[in-house]
């Protein structure tokens, strides 16, 4: 199940994605638009802003922009760096892989091949959506 974290950070940079370009638009507009408390919305847009999807500008004028095209942001980027891995089982995790403990054999295993298969077919989606072609509310 997607978290409230990836939720709202998905909500948030489909708002940000429907703004003036390179115009940096303020926390408390983004909560508003989207009902997000502000005081979490803050902590999300950090962690984006620190994975490089985001940057921000201080003072008058100030708030969060998209450092890139929206075009050029995978929806697999954000939930990687919202959510964690995008499998299920952490011995098919292309980017977090760890053997399981109680595994024998991950060769053989049938759980480890259907969850590499929900792996594959969710990347499918995932990797060919960008913030361009995704909008929450709409």
């Amino acid at each position: 199940m997607l978290s409230k974290k990836t939720k709202y950070g998905l909500k948030a940079l489909s708002y940000l994605t429907k703004q003036e370009k390179n115009v940096p638009v303020l926390i408390s507009d983004i909560s508003k638009a989207e009902n997000i408390s502000q005081k979490y919305l803050e902590s999300i847009l950090l962690t984006l802003k620190k994975s490089g999807i985001l940057s921000s500008k201080k003072g008058k004028g100030g708030g969060y922009y998209l450092l890139k095209d929206p075009k050029e942001i995978k929806i697999s980027t954000i939930m990687r760096v919202l959510e964690g891995p995008i499998a299920m089982l952490p011995c098919v995790s292309l980017n977090y892989y760890e053997k399981c403990d109680d595994c024998v054999n991950e060769e053989l295993c049938s759980l480890s091949i259907l969850m590499a298969e929900v792996r594959d077919s969710t990347l499918k989606i995932l990797e060919n959506k960008t913030l361009a072609n995704f909008h929450c509310g709409e």
